[in-house]
């Protein structure tokens, strides 16, 4: 094992997996015996992964399509993708969520669990036998953790995906960047790599273009090594009104509308300033105290 690479038993018993800006946070349950196995598998899995994704940065960085990526999860990234590349997005808008699905493969491949998570920085990839089922929380802001809502994932729904997007996710303390306003985007998909590049485009598309109260820098200005190049990121935010915010998150939950019609996700919830939106899937909230956008 390389030195950079982190691995510790949480005192829970989860499993704590680390390396460069990969941090996966990993339950499985079942049979004693088959939890060891599984989390063996994690820990070999994750071994080659950030090595991978090196070796093909290049590729992951250009528009989806554009060049043919060879590495297991390089292929998950560009997979989910592939649907949305009649809009600006590479590879690296799935990074997270293919992590998480190709790691949760490795355990289920190697044994029979019951239930079993990988969460790479809150995109999660979910497995659930017959029967079982798993509870999420929705947050909102990072900056206030508290939790906005709750989500209920049955065996019997094709969701076995979550990822969160948007401003307050990424430019306040996350690891990339947003072009919309959204304080987050929590969408619901049948893989987390899918669920993970459709919330950056809900997110994206969650906006208010020309506003002034949006404060907006090119995305190599604060990272040079950006996969969005000049595009304008979101930095800061200032007030919107009531109209105002309704109507950014209408133009997401329009985005959001159109990839649930084209079986792309399950469900998506959008929050912005204390508003939300929902677009599919009720059935999943066991918590419906969400604010409303309308």
């Amino acid at each position: 094992m390389r030195s950079s690479l982190f691995a510790a038993t949480l005192p829970d018993g989860r499993l704590h997996l680390q390396e460069g800006p990969i941090d996966l946070v990993i339950g499985a349950f079942g049979e004693a015996a088959e939890m060891r196995r599984a989390y063996a598998a994690a820990r070999a899995c994750f071994a080659e992964v950030l090595p991978g994704l090196v070796a093909e940065l290049a590729g992951l960085r250009r528009p989806a399509g554009e060049v043919g990526l060879q590495g297991p999860v390089a292929r998950r990234m560009a997979a989910a993708c592939r649907p949305h590349r009649a809009a600006f997005v590479t590879p690296m808008a799935a990074v997270a969520g293919a992590v998480a699905d190709h790691v949760l493969a490795a355990m289920t491949q190697a044994a029979e669990l019951s239930r079993a998570y990988v969460n790479d920085g809150g995109d999660i990839a979910l497995h659930l036998a017959p029967g079982e089922r798993l509870a999420c929380g929705l947050v909102a802001e990072l900056a206030n953790p508290r939790l906005n809502g709750r989500a209920v994932i049955t065996a019997e729904m094709p969701v076995r995906g979550i990822a969160t997007s948007g401003r307050a996710t990424k430019g306040q303390g996350g690891r990339s960047f947003s072009l919309g306003i959204a304080d987050a985007v929590t969408v619901f998909a049948q893989s987390a790599a899918a669920a993970d590049v459709a919330a950056t485009l809900i997110a994206n598309a969650v906006d208010l273009p020309g506003h002034a109260a949006v404060d907006r820098r090119p995305a190599a200005e604060i990272d040079p090594d950006s996969d969005l190049g000049d595009r304008l990121v979101t930095v800061g935010l200032g007030a919107l009104s009531a109209a105002e915010i309704t109507a950014a998150l209408q133009r997401g939950e329009a985005v959001a509308a159109t990839l649930r019609k084209a079986g792309l996700i399950e469900a998506a919830v959008l929050f912005l300033r204390g508003q939300a939106e929902v677009v599919g899937a009720e059935e999943l909230l066991a918590n419906k105290e969400l604010p409303s956008a309308a």
